[in-house]
């Protein structure tokens, strides 16, 4: 995915994506070359190191929301979830 793809799956402008990029790579997260078919453009590509670490913050982030809920009663759990979906559905982008 090129940067400007990473900016908009992000919800921030190129300019930062750019820097969050970069420092990802610093960080041996991610690569990026320029595109074969467009030198003017740059391809990010997740390490495994990335992966690994973006596979822990799901795992970290999933297992909070879990023990988080973990006294609700399943019509609140069901409620919560209809409302959380609303919510990040009218979240603005860009």
């Amino acid at each position: 995915m090129g940067v400007s793809e990473v900016a908009e799956a992000i919800g921030v402008d190129q300019p930062r994506a750019s820097r969050l990029v970069n420092a990802a790579a610093e960080r041996g997260l991610v690569t990026r070359k320029a595109d074969e078919r467009d030198a003017r453009r740059s391809v990010v590509e997740l390490t495994a190191t990335g992966r690994d670490h973006l596979t822990n913050a799901h795992e970290t982030r999933r297992s909070a929301v879990t023990d988080a809920v973990a006294g609700f009663t399943p019509e609140e759990t069901a409620q919560f979830a209809a409302l959380l979906t609303r919510f990040v559905a009218a979240w603005p982008r860009q």
